[in-house]
């Protein structure tokens, strides 16, 4: 399967290969025939809309000007930006809405690159701008503005975000077209007042940023004496992943809390409820930190819904947080799996992949991957 990055266009005609990319993929054609809100986009279904983007987003000046790699984030980011509302789309009140997509979204570009063998990096700068793709025009409005963006830098570069939300604002019929593209402005603006247009706002230091994002209300400038008492990593990553592997070449010094072992002890299936599982290992681990002892915690934990009660626990207790994440090429992932002496059912694995985020700074003091790509 052809790479969507491959079919950014270039110089000197900009052409776009609607017809081929119609052709080879299927999420496409699920975003054809979705109705949208008339209100908000007259101009028709999600496709006509997604297609006047990416026309827009090509015409800027700014995109132009990037260079090569980045006008291929942003390409693929315009393409796949709505690429969730038809499994988002709920007729409520006579209303077409899309609560959730730019989430889910996020998630499901992510499975679609990561099946073409995207560049890590590059994927994971398309996910982070179509997770925030919508906030450039309700930033302004927002009561936690500050707190907004600095969020936001974690994910996205502000000044790539603003290029896609000006292109997404330009690609549709609406009767308050010229307020949204003021309000992009406006994000330009704050971003750069902010100090976070074209890279993650600064903390004093990483507990700091820990501790910003932990606790609502936080302050970006509170300082945070920090003495860890010790050091947990957290392993984070879909199963058959090499996660185990990791753990016995690398930290075999340490005692590991493994989610599966105690699903083999307890006689849970990968499929069941987890909830006894989750709560021995947490016993475990409130033994482990209160004696200052680092362990590691090996499981999934693919979502941040996963990874946040955990990173609250361990940071309660003054520990130092370090996530590894693991990765390996999308076919490799499934072979590793059957290779395993308890394999996963792939649709178990295909279950993970609906809720998958990444990890990032904002959710740990440091943040390892460890990616295989293809070739």
């Amino acid at each position: 399967m052809t790479c969507l990055f491959d079919y950014t266009p270039t110089a000197p005609d900009w052409r776009l290969a609607w017809e081929e990319m119609d052709r080879e993929y299927p999420w496409i054609r699920d975003m054809e025939g979705c109705a949208q809100d008339p209100e908000y986009h007259a101009e028709g279904d999600v496709w006509v809309h997604t297609r006047m983007v990416v026309e827009e987003l090509l015409a800027l000046d700014a995109w132009r000007a990037l260079p090569a790699e980045d006008r291929r984030v942003l390409f693929a980011a315009a393409v796949l930006h709505d690429v969730a509302k038809p499994e988002c789309s709920r007729l409520e009140d006579g209303r077409i809405r899309t609560r959730g997509h730019s989430r889910r979204g996020a998630i499901l570009a992510r499975g679609i690159l990561w099946e073409q063998s995207a560049p890590f990096a590059l994927r994971e700068r398309v996910a982070g701008l179509i997770g925030v793709h919508q906030l450039p025009y309700y930033f302004i409005d927002r009561p936690d503005l500050e707190r907004q963006a600095i969020e936001s830098s974690y994910r996205a570069r502000a000044d790539h975000l603003a290029i896609l939300a000006e292109a997404d604002v330009r690609g549709r019929v609406c009767a308050d077209q010229q307020r949204l593209l003021d309000n992009v402005a406006l994000f330009r603006e704050q971003m750069g007042e902010l100090g976070s247009y074209q890279s993650p706002q600064a903390f004093a230091s990483d507990h700091a940023r820990v501790l910003y994002f932990l606790e609502e209300g936080r302050r970006q400038d509170t300082p945070a004496f920090f003495r860890p008492k010790s050091e947990v990593v957290l392993m984070s990553g879909l199963p058959g992943a090499g996660k185990d592997h990791y753990v016995k070449t690398r930290l075999s010094d340490r005692e590991m809390i493994s989610l599966d072992e105690l699903r083999v002890e307890m006689d849970v299936k990968p499929g069941d409820e987890q909830g006894e599982v989750i709560q021995r290992a947490k016993g475990r681990a409130r033994e482990l930190l209160r004696a200052g002892l680092p362990f590691v915690w090996n499981a999934t934990n693919i979502g941040r819904m996963q990874r946040g009660p955990l990173l609250e626990l361990f940071v309660a207790y003054q520990a130092h947080v370090r996530i590894v994440y693991v990765e390996p090429p999308h076919h490799l992932l499934f072979a590793q799996n059957r290779q395993r002496s308890s394999p996963v059912p792939e649709g178990v694995i295909r279950r993970f992949l609906s809720r998958w985020e990444v990890p990032d700074l904002r959710e740990a003091h440091a943040v390892e991957f460890v990616v295989r790509e293809e070739g």
